[in-house]
Order: C-alpha cells, then structure tokens, then sequence
C-alpha cells in the first residue's frame, strides 16, 4: 500500500469501485441512461427514510395506544415495492446486483463482458418484456375500475402502485441496454453508447407518450382528484392546526 493516498475519502473510493464509474466513463462515452436512473434513485432512495418513519408511528400507535391504521400497514409494503422495484434499475447500472461472483471472478475480463451481453440479450431483455408487456393490462384493469383497498380505511388508487411494474421495468430495460452497449464498447473499442442511449430514452418516452395521450386529461384529472388534493387538503389541515 506505499504510496497510496492517505487523504482520499474512504466512503467516495468505495462508491467508485462499486459503481465502476471507470469502466462507465471509458473513451469519454455519454453515460445519459446512468445518469437518469441515478438520479431516480437518489430521489426514491429516501423513500427508505419515510417508510422507517411509517413503520415507527405505526408501532407507536399500535402498541402504545392500542389503535393502529390500515392506511398505514398499506403505506409500508407501498413504500416497500417501490424501493425493491426502482432498485432493480439501479443496481444494473452500478453493477451492485448479486452475481455468483465466485466463478465469474475467475474468468478473463472479456470472459466476463461476453456472459454478460449473452445474459442481457437472450435472458434478462426477453424476460423484461415478458413483465412489461403482460403488467400494461395488469395496470388498465385496475385504472378502469378505479382499484382501491379491500379494506373500508385503506389507501385507494391502487392502480398508481401497480403502474410500478411497467415503470420500473421499462428503467430496468434502459439499464441493460445501457449495460449492454458499455460492455461492446470494451469488447469491440467502438463509441455506440453515445447513439444508444438516447435513441433507447428518447424511444421509452415517446412510446410512453404515444400511449398515453389519448386519456392524458383523464389521468391527469385522476392524479389531482384523487392524489394531490387530498394531499394538499391534508397538508393546510396540518399546518392550521
């Protein structure tokens, strides 16, 4: 360890390993898909915080007064889903997901960039676009019937934690091919992330648009009726009192 520099920030070289930002950042490629999913994450991540703070007035309420809320049981595993399924995206663009790293490590570095182009290609994609495509009617059905907790006190606008999937998947989408495209860069010494990146997130969100649109005013109206109001009536009522 001679000559190793003392002063580096140990939290900020372990985040450079496991993110293997010199990989990402290799033959100046542009790295738009990383990017955009990192800082989903870093806005999602404090989810985490809220969903601690969830659980510790639910315990509070349950057992130190004996009146615990189901809108707040269902708040959790809300908060849950959305922190296991936006960190799936997450995890493939910072290499942080689990691997069997015991054979994997063992293999030549461009052994191991090819299992993992044949991986995302002919396993992780396809099996991508099998959840994708089957959640769009999983999510309509619940949007037409305006979906809501069994339960008489529960959250409503159930459709709004099942839209999860197909977002979530669609990021998880844009993550391997962004993964896919870094790894031919190495592979190949060819620049093709610059052209991919923003062809697959120009291509995710014009698909979402064209989708979309013909009931964008009824979604929108949905989301303010039903979500933003409430929240917001919520929010004055706190602050009055």
């Amino acid at each position: 360890m001679a000559g190793r520099n003392k002063d580096v920030d140990a939290v900020h070289e372990y985040e450079e390993i496991i993110e293997h930002h010199h990989v990402l950042t290799a033959r100046e490629t542009a790295n738009i898909i990383d990017r955009l999913i990192k800082n989903i994450g870093a806005v999602l991540c404090w989810g985490a915080v809220i969903l601690v703070l969830v659980i510790m007035l639910q315990v509070v309420l349950r057992y130190g007064f004996h009146h615990g809320l189901v809108v707040l049981e269902e708040l959790q595993w809300h908060l849950y889903a959305i922190g296991v399924m936006f960190g799936l995206s997450y995890a493939q663009v910072t290499e942080s997901h689990v691997r069997v790293d015991l054979i994997l490590n063992r293999l030549p570095e461009r052994k191991q960039r090819w299992i993992e182009v044949l991986g995302i290609l002919f396993l992780l994609l396809p099996f991508c676009w099998v959840v994708l495509s089957n959640s769009l009617d999983f999510v309509a059905d619940s949007w037409r019937v305006n979906e809501r907790s069994d339960a008489p006190l529960g959250l409503c606008c159930r459709w709004v934690i099942k839209a999860v999937i197909p977002v979530s998947f669609t990021l998880l989408i844009l993550a391997s091919i962004s993964r896919l495209t870094h790894n031919i860069d190495q592979l190949f010494r060819t620049n093709i992330t610059a052209v991919t990146a923003p062809i697959a997130v120009f291509g995710a969100i014009a698909s979402y648009t064209w989708l979309l649109w013909p009931n964008f005013g009824e979604i929108a109206t949905r989301i303010y009726v039903q979500i933003l109001q409430p929240l917001w009536a919520l929010m004055f009522s706190v602050g009055a009192s």
